[in-house]
């Protein structure tokens, strides 16, 4: 019996010693938030540069410079092929028949979207399935970078934004002195406080930022979907795939309702690319939503607040990932079917 006396008093000490830690930081919390205001947030649609322009594009003079959000991205490829080669490859060749832990997860997560690749896709899943999952995964490690502390938060001091915050009267705003509201310096570069006596303001320009709230991210991967639907139709059906644009055949053999089918067909152009609209602008909302949401209630009340927001996210972030790779497989497996109903061999 006293053993597990002994346990018990162990486990009940344990549990009460971290109630009153999580009382603490939030009490100290609601001391520091109310004597410091809480930064404003500074929310922009294109991502931040973080370098110069590297190069530029030939013949299309475009310059070439590194985003924080470029740098969300390659963190994501990188951390998903540490996880392939540094815990998935050798579990594999262990033998085992049951994972634990996160091999375990990634087992599950991999199994489900195997198993929708092959209830949707039939014989076409082998070719389908490495895209779905690869885009679900690279999806979804991106939409959870956003709950990671230091991501939208940590980054530099831009010079270029510090400014004043602009008067009716311009004499007044040139008799400002944005270095009486100087905090601290980081190098030669003052942080300021806004809303000070001068009224100044500097932003922040942080090192990672979500790779799904920037356009480019999106846009490309439904480039890719887009791409990889119309290769897998014409690896299905050859130059028949095309019929479902152009069908020519449905003028001779319907005179009357050919022409009816052939205009459907036009529109299922505009249908097709109106995809990569749809892929793209559904990921990017959602997630820059997201951000700002977790800007403007860290402003409003910056204690404990975000707790329930960054739960929101964190489902958002996996269904987004899901929806995303779901979409691309289901449009995949559209593509391998015959637009006359029958399924082609080539």
């Amino acid at each position: 019996m006293r053993p597990v006396a002994k346990e018990e008093a162990t486990r009940k000490w344990k549990y009460g010693v971290n109630r009153w830690i999580i009382l603490a930081i939030i009490i100290v919390s609601v001391i520091v938030s109310g004597r410091i205001p809480p930064v404003r947030p500074y929310i922009q649609l294109p991502a931040e540069a973080l370098t110069e322009t590297l190069f530029q594009f030939p013949g299309l003079g475009t310059d070439f410079f590194i985003t924080n959000t470029l740098v969300a991205t390659l963190i994501a490829d990188v951390f998903l092929l540490l996880l392939a080669f540094l815990f998935i490859r050798p579990a594999l060749r262990s033998g085992q028949l049951v994972f634990k832990g996160v091999v375990g997860v990634i087992e599950a997560l991999v199994e489900v979207i195997h198993n929708l690749t092959e209830n949707t896709a039939g014989k076409w899943t082998k070719a389908i399935f490495p895209l779905f999952g690869a885009i679900t995964l690279l999806v979804l490690v991106a939409n959870w970078m956003e709950l990671i502390p230091g991501v939208d938060s940590i980054g530099i001091i831009n010079d270029h934004s510090l400014h004043h915050v602009h008067d009716v009267d311009p004499a007044v705003d040139a008799e400002r002195d944005c270095s009486l509201d100087t905090l601290f310096t980081i190098g030669s570069m003052p942080v300021v406080a806004v809303g000070g006596p001068t009224a100044c303001a500097a932003a922040v320009v942080p090192f990672v930022r979500a790779a799904a709230t920037d356009l480019n991210f999106t846009i490309a991967l439904a480039i890719i979907s887009f791409v990889s639907i119309q290769a897998i139709g014409i690896r299905a059906q050859g130059l028949g795939y095309f019929e479902k644009f152009f069908n020519f055949r449905a003028l001779f053999a319907k005179p009357g309702m050919g022409i009816i089918d052939f205009v459907v067909g036009l529109f299922e152009i505009i249908s097709e690319f109106s995809k990569i609209i749809s892929f793209s602008f559904r990921l990017f909302g959602n997630i820059f939503a997201g951000m700002v949401l977790l800007f403007v209630i860290g402003t409003l009340i910056p204690v404990a607040a975000q707790t329930g927001v960054l739960m929101l996210e964190f489902a958002v972030g996996l269904i987004q990932a899901l929806v995303f790779g779901m979409l691309t497989m289901i449009f995949m497996a559209q593509a391998t079917q015959s637009h006359h109903g029958d399924e082609e061999h080539h």
